[in-house]
């Protein structure tokens, strides 16, 4: 799991996103807050003879400023982006649960496919040796004229059925190795094995408990809350943006004809100065109006998916925990009949070479065995994917 952490682009993405909207919430914070500046400016006018220089607007012919300046922005709208922006890390921090869940699923999917493709490769290459051997007690059988010819050229064509099965499950097997690989490391390394620990799982709990997690830990439904929380604020900064905002400025420096903090004359040049502005909203071509509508259709949309998102946990969760539930009562089933096919092969190869069974039994007997040990392998699989499944909706348990 920590490999595929490094290396899956989509849960990194996932954490990126994260990090980007933890950012955005520092950033819009820092704007609620008074922030310092410096200014530094120089001023040339040509002269006309008087000390105010040719151009009115201008202090003199020389002007040099060096100020610092407190700046300080009040206004509603600035406060409900800072609440959008701390719901939408909120938001992003509950997707990257998901993705992080979701990394899971893949992970054992992945894992334990090719756990089984192995398992199905090994029990393959049993096969292949059974036929093997049941082709040469056939073959001396024949000889012995205790059996027709029928029955060695029906060992042959199971014999090289088997070879295909394994020439199959080796495909298999070198694919869902190159599958793991590319999940988990970053040069595609093939020399690796895995640790096989498909073994009969513990019960799951009950369902109440189950669904008590999932009301709790469930990523899904909390990105879905807190998107409705963004949403809200979004509509309340649209509706102050019909509000007058103020701002308030300090400085102190010098603003003079000399650089320097006393004039020839003696006079001091440092000193301060405040300034207070008042922004009202007057008319703006409908951009205020049109962004609370948009908001509102965003809001709305935002409710649409919590909706949707606490119908689809509660089917989702029923669903997953009945698969689980089902996969994991299945498994004794199908080690019990992987345990009865092993038996009826060896009694069945038996019986044959007493002249007690047919060659088709042999074969119905080999290929059961088959079957009955795939089925089992296949079905420990399914369980370890359906808990995962399930685990994406309540967290570990």
């Amino acid at each position: 799991m920590e490999r595929a952490r490094k290396n899956n682009p989509e849960y990194r993405s996932a954490l990126t996103e994260f990090g980007v909207a933890k950012e955005d919430r520092v950033q819009s914070r820092a704007a609620l807050l008074p922030n310092l500046n410096y200014n530094a400016g120089f001023l040339y006018t040509e002269g006309n003879g008087t000390p105010a220089a040719r151009f009115i607007a201008n202090n003199g012919v020389h002007e040099y400023i060096s100020q610092g300046n407190v700046h300080q922005s009040i206004s509603l709208e600035n406060i409900a982006d800072y609440r959008r922006r701390r719901a939408a890390e909120a938001v992003a921090k509950a997707r990257s649960e998901i993705a992080a869940r979701g990394l899971v699923v893949t992970v054992v999917r992945t894992y334990y496919g090719f756990v089984v493709a192995q398992r199905k490769y090994a029990t393959a290459q049993r096969a292949a040796t059974e036929a093997q051997r049941f082709l040469d007690i056939s073959q001396k059988l024949e000889k012995g004229g205790e059996v027709a010819h029928s029955d060695v050229i029906k060992g042959q064509i199971q014999f090289l059925q088997q070879q295909r099965d394994l020439q199959e499950s080796e495909l298999e097997m070198n694919r869902g190795r190159l599958d793991l690989a590319v999940l988990v490391f970053p040069d595609f390394n093939e020399n690796f094995s895995v640790v096989d620990d498909l073994q009969l799982p513990e019960p799951l709990p009950p369902f109440p408990e189950v669904q008590a997690a999932a009301a709790n830990k469930n990523p899904v439904l909390r990105a879905a809350l807190a998107a409705v929380q963004e949403a809200n604020q979004e509509v309340a900064a649209a509706w102050n943006g019909f509000l007058p905002a103020l701002s308030l400025d300090y400085f102190y420096g010098i603003d003079a004809n000399q650089f320097a903090t006393r004039a020839p004359d003696g006079t001091r040049n440092l000193g301060y100065a405040a300034t207070a502005t008042l922004q009202l909203p007057v008319w703006n071509w409908g951009a205020n109006r049109s962004k609370l509508k948009q908001a509102g259709l965003r809001r709305e949309q935002a409710r649409v998916e919590l909706n949707f998102a606490q119908r689809q946990l509660l089917g989702n969760l029923r669903t997953f925990y009945e698969e689980a539930q089902t996969a994991r009562l299945q498994l004794e089933s199908l080690n019990q009949s992987a345990d009865l096919a092993t038996d009826s092969l060896r009694l069945t190869t038996m019986r044959y070479q007493a002249g007690e069974s047919t060659v088709l039994e042999v074969v119905d007997a080999q290929n059961t065995l088959t079957q009955a040990r795939n089925a089992f392998n296949d079905g420990q699989a399914r369980f370890r994917v359906a808990l995962a499944n399930l685990q994406t909706l309540t967290g570990n348990f």
